[in-house]
């Protein structure tokens, strides 16, 4: 059963809660930002260490990081011209390479299409600055806010594909406007995409935790007791718009990937096939097609003149693997190819017709390409 996924935005006037996205298997790595000045990772070989005395010291490096972000927003179409949107969030200074200055990044839910002139981040002394710069990215949920001064503390970016269930988490924040707000929990799960999300949001892999997020709490970091940042906080599953423990990240690798194109191109590139998905694989389906387990994703329609119809892809077809990398689902495939450079030459293993086949395709480019849900 799919849960929905409520972003966690807050109005200035009021409180509102509404739908987001996330990362994947990234093959090759990434660009990683640069770690920032004087946030180097906690000594973590004294195991006899407890987590709350790790706690305090985390939330002393990590809260310079921590600012708060308000944007006046245009109002959406067909709303009143004259009612701009006021929204307010959270966001953790990084460093990127290229880049003047250092980067707040929040996400695109919360500044969406507001010029630079009506962002305001607020920083942990209290002082406020504007962004020279707004880099924005709606299929990930991404916004990055160039603030140009090389002397605010700026958080590290961890390595996401690294995080463990079970292990301790922070979640920094500004909810219901109390700024600098910190909660804690543990990791839940990792890789978690099987939720209804917008038709905006492309790539649909979350940390999940059960560290309080609620309303304000949206751009804030998610950060492991090493005092890196391992995820963006920006969702929540709940029934009644309040905080029930499960709470959802954007992690730290898709926020790397993600940052570095739309700072060296302005753009991001994602690569496609042309097929649209169903949205499981039920288990009487996968024995029914001589599966033994479910796993993989069921090619409902190969659309003409893509990718995968030039590689001989029909419908029925269940995609097992790309390379190396094994399928869980439908997300899964959307992100690994999402993350695929265009005109790259891949090896899919593909389950047709009771036995495994191996079909070559040539990676699209997903410029241009309407985005739908469940379409890689």
């Amino acid at each position: 059963m799919r849960r929905q996924l409520l972003l966690v935005v807050g109005f200035m006037a009021c409180s509102f809660l509404g739908g987001l996205a996330a990362e994947s298997l990234v093959r090759g790595g990434s660009v990683s930002a640069e770690p920032g000045r004087g946030l180097s990772p906690m000594d973590t070989t004294n195991g006899a260490s407890l987590p709350h005395d790790r706690f305090q010291v985390v939330i002393q490096q990590i809260s310079r990081s921590v600012v708060a972000v308000d944007a006046v927003k245009p109002a959406p179409t067909g709303a009143n011209k004259s009612d701009p949107v006021e929204e307010s969030g959270s966001g953790v200074i990084v460093k990127f390479p290229g880049t003047n200055g250092v980067v707040v990044v929040t996400n695109y839910h919360v500044v969406g299409a507001a010029s630079p002139g009506k962002v305001y981040v607020t920083l942990s002394d209290g002082r406020i600055v504007q962004p020279a710069r707004i880099w924005g990215d709606p299929e990930s949920d991404l916004s990055l806010l160039n603030i140009d001064d090389t002397s605010l503390p700026a958080a590290e970016l961890a390595d996401s594909a690294r995080v463990k269930r079970g292990q301790w988490v922070l979640a920094f924040g500004s909810p219901f406007g109390l700024n600098q707000t910190v909660t804690h929990g543990i990791i839940s799960a990792t890789d978690r995409g099987q939720i209804s999300l917008g038709s905006t949001i492309r790539i649909k892999e979350f940390l999940q935790t059960d560290a309080a997020i609620n309303p304000g709490s949206s751009g804030g970091p998610l950060v492991d007791l090493d005092g890196r940042v391992v995820g963006i906080n920006t969702a929540i599953a709940s029934k009644s718009g309040s905080n029930s423990g499960v709470s959802f990240s954007i992690p730290a690798n898709l926020v790397k990937r993600i940052g570095s194109q739309l700072i060296e191109k302005g753009v991001v590139t994602r690569g496609y096939l042309g097929v649209q998905l169903a949205s499981a694989i039920e288990p009487a389906e996968a024995l029914r097609l001589g599966l033994n387990r479910v796993s993989g994703a069921l090619v409902e329609i190969v659309h003409p003149n893509t990718p995968a119809a030039a590689a001989g892809f029909r419908v029925g077809d269940v995609v097992l693997r790309i390379e190396d990398v094994d399928l869980r689902d439908e997300n899964h495939l959307i992100n690994v190819v999402s993350a695929l450079p265009p005109g790259q030459k891949v090896k899919l293993t593909v389950w047709r017709d009771r036995k495994a086949l191996e079909v070559e395709v040539v990676v699209g480019d997903h410029g241009g390409q309407k985005v739908r849900a469940n379409k890689p």
